[in-house]
């Protein structure tokens, strides 16, 4: 019997991972012929000829650096914030039954629900996206960083304890490593909820500012669609803003393999 190099199994899974996308491309140009000539409708054709253009312009990619750089900054804020609240409140019973309750009143409120508040306190600049993005990303990292130190094997906390290990020395030694997954879990879905959050808050930010304000691929976005009506370059920033967010996925996943590789993935 033949065995499969792992040259052919690569190639193998690439093909299969663009056979979808490829068909439904060729569904939508398709059904781009039957439109009449001078139809605003976006499509694969167009789509690609606007993407050429605002490449060579380097418009869309410094509105992405600049969304990049937001998302980045409120992240590392939120998770830092939300691993060290995390690590207490799961360490410590008393913390969490002070802190619980005003975690989970806020959480169920959306990042947006907050955006005039913040518009009217910061303004319409980058601090009022770096405080949403922060805020959407805060929650994740926190309950899952709670989740995983409540669930770390106490014996192995006991065992430390017995030899002597000092409190602080478990919480890092111990509590931590055996959180990690959990954390790292909460981080992923925190840099998702923020890629997302700068997005419709730069979106939203534009049209606070009349598309002045705020800068990056959400006002963008905003200004094609109240100036210029212009939907293959909306569908640009859509396709770039979904690549990024696939980009970033995949990153974390190997950032989770690296760090737990005790674990198998399901």
């Amino acid at each position: 019997m033949m065995k499969h190099t792992g040259n052919e199994s690569s190639t193998f899974s690439i093909v299969r991972n663009l056979t979808l996308p490829v068909l439904l491309i060729v569904l939508w140009q398709l059904w781009a012929l039957t439109l009449p000539t001078g139809s605003p409708a976006p499509t694969p054709i167009k789509v690609v000829q606007t993407l050429g253009e605002l490449l060579s312009k380097g418009d869309l990619v410094s509105a992405t650096v600049q969304s990049l750089g937001r998302v980045l900054t409120g992240f590392s804020v939120a998770s830092m914030l939300g691993i060290v609240l995390g690590l207490m409140m799961g360490s410590s019973q008393a913390v969490r039954e002070n802190l619980d309750p005003i975690i989970e009143s806020f959480r169920p409120i959306a990042p947006m629900a907050i955006l005039p508040i913040a518009i009217l306190l910061l303004g319409t600049g980058t601090p009022t996206a770096l405080a949403i993005v922060a805020y959407a990303s805060f929650f994740p990292v926190v309950v899952n960083t709670v989740h995983g130190v409540s669930h770390v094997d106490r014996k192995l906390i006991l065992a430390a304890r017995t030899m002597g290990i000092s409190r602080l020395s478990i919480l890092t030694h111990v509590v931590l490593p055996g959180a990690l997954p959990s954390i790292l879990l909460g981080t992923r879905l925190a840099m998702g909820v923020a890629w997302t959050a700068i997005i419709a808050a730069e979106l939203a930010v534009g049209a606070k500012s009349g598309g002045g304000g705020s800068g990056g691929i959400g006002q963008m976005m905003f200004v094609f669609y109240a100036y210029n009506i212009d939907l293959n370059a909306i569908v640009v920033c859509m396709t770039v803003v979904g690549l990024v967010a696939l980009c970033i996925d995949q990153i974390f996943r190997m950032l989770e393999k690296r760090l737990t590789p005790w674990r198998q993935e399901v």
